[in-house]
């Protein structure tokens, strides 16, 4: 099992990759992932190792950490710290620079960011283990969980009606009733836990953060019955959001969807936290 902290961040769609470094304690950032963020380039590890070979401040300061790649695999990376990172904005020519220091100097200020690392916690601590799989009492935990001191409504079924660009979830006064027919549903095959997963989502039985509960509560599901979870980083946000938006009627683009990105890496750490990073990244508004 991995035990290298990382976490992901969006700017712009583009994801912003940082690393743990218990030397320093400090997080340190992917100095071409910030590149790529904020410059207009083609090639932005090239670009950065241009801009390290002509600053020996750069070169100097830089750290190299093992960061995941796009092809799955674990490479030693370059990487920098808030020092470098103000270095490197005096050196590059972007209009982007001042938006992504105000976003990367606010972003941990948010709620989401703040129950980001709740869900975080809610493996490092080991609490997962104690989820009950497949009930809405185990989807109670969860949302407790991360959202508990955020919401006063934690963990509470909503009693008002609510909806989502148009459409309408569960009517609140029958939520109780729905939400015992869902929780009898089978889960046998893949096929059932999504059909099992469409119904939750459809009942969203949380007056927010139905999503972002829901998606570990299938992938507890999916651990449980199929030894199997979601490798999220594989599923595009817009393909995302456009098949769950059709989940309703048509259930053949999620299933696709996340058939296809299955892994059996069901106790990495790094999957874990991989998989919240890109759940809140499918929540944001941008």
């Amino acid at each position: 099992m991995s035990s290298v902290k990382t976490s992901i961040r969006f700017f712009d769609h583009v994801p912003v990759r940082s690393v743990w470094d218990e030397d320093t304690s400090k997080w340190w950032l992917c100095a071409a992932d910030i590149v790529s963020a904020i410059v207009e380039t083609n090639n932005p590890r090239v670009y950065w190792a241009t801009l390290k070979r002509r600053h020996a401040e750069l070169f100097a300061n830089c750290k190299q950490l093992k960061l995941t790649a796009a092809d799955g695999k674990q490479y030693k990376t370059d990487v920098i710290n808030d020092e470098m990172l103000t270095v490197l904005m005096a050196i590059v020519k972007s209009p982007k620079k001042d938006v992504f220091l105000h976003w990367l100097s606010s972003v941990g200020d948010s709620l989401d960011e703040k129950s980001k690392q709740k869900a975080y916690d809610l493996f490092e601590s080991g609490a997962i283990n104690s989820i009950e799989i497949g009930t809405f009492r185990g989807l109670q935990q969860i949302h407790a969980f991360i959202f508990g001191g955020l919401y006063d409504f934690a963990g509470q079924i909503r009693s008002k009606n609510i909806s989502k660009g148009g459409f309408v979830f569960a009517n609140a006064l029958y939520l109780p009733e729905n939400l015992k027919r869902i929780e009898a549903m089978p889960e046998h095959t893949l096929a059932e836990i999504i059909k099992k997963y469409i119904e939750m989502n459809i009942a969203h039985p949380f007056m927010e953060g139905n999503g972002r509960s829901m998606r570990i509560w299938l992938d507890l599901i999916l651990k449980k019955r199929l030894a199997k979870c979601v490798d999220w980083s594989k599923i595009d946000k817009k393909d995302y959001l456009n098949a769950m938006e059709k989940s309703p009627y048509d259930n053949r683009w999620i299933l696709d969807l996340i058939g296809n990105a299955l892994t059996d890496a069901i106790d990495e750490r790094e999957m874990f936290m991989k998989g919240i990073d890109y759940s809140y990244y499918y929540e944001a508004e941008n």
